[in-house]
């Protein structure tokens, strides 16, 4: 299951990539917000960070106008590495080299198409386990 949640600068974008992850069969668990109506991006990036941090959601994804505030927030919470991707490259290096668990996105950034892409590749990227990646990650930790 992969956790996902914006604030309202995310919202639209949210809405779009759950509806493109359950064309594909994959569950979400909606973290919100609910809509448009303006809220505080540290509520939704804790409580998906947190789920991905527990185990309940095997990844997240974290959606705010830009990602940048949202993501600092998922990387508060131990054991969370978010990344803000906006370009599939640096989400497929992230998964590769960095193991990252929780995907961060600007939804006034990226547009839909360009974010089912970086979702995608995201979630279908394993990690490496090369020593020397291993180890780094060990390090962040």
């Amino acid at each position: 299951m992969i956790a996902i949640g914006s604030d309202h600068g995310g919202y639209d974008l949210k809405e779009a990539v759950i509806a493109h992850l359950k064309e594909q069969g994959v569950e979400c668990k909606d973290f919100g917000c609910a809509d448009k109506t303006s809220c505080d991006y540290p509520i939704y990036g804790r409580a998906v960070a947190e789920a991905v941090a527990k185990g309940e959601c095997e990844k997240g994804i974290v959606i705010c106008t830009t990602g940048i505030g949202i993501s600092i927030t998922a990387n508060k919470v131990k054991g969370v590495r978010c990344a803000l991707c906006a370009d599939t490259l640096t989400a497929q290096m992230t998964r590769q080299h960095n193991d990252a668990n929780v995907l961060a996105m600007g939804g006034g950034i990226v547009g839909p198409n360009l974010a089912f892409g970086i979702v995608d590749t995201f979630l279908n990227t394993e990690f490496s386990g090369e020593e020397k990646h291993c180890r780094r990650v060990g390090l962040i930790e």
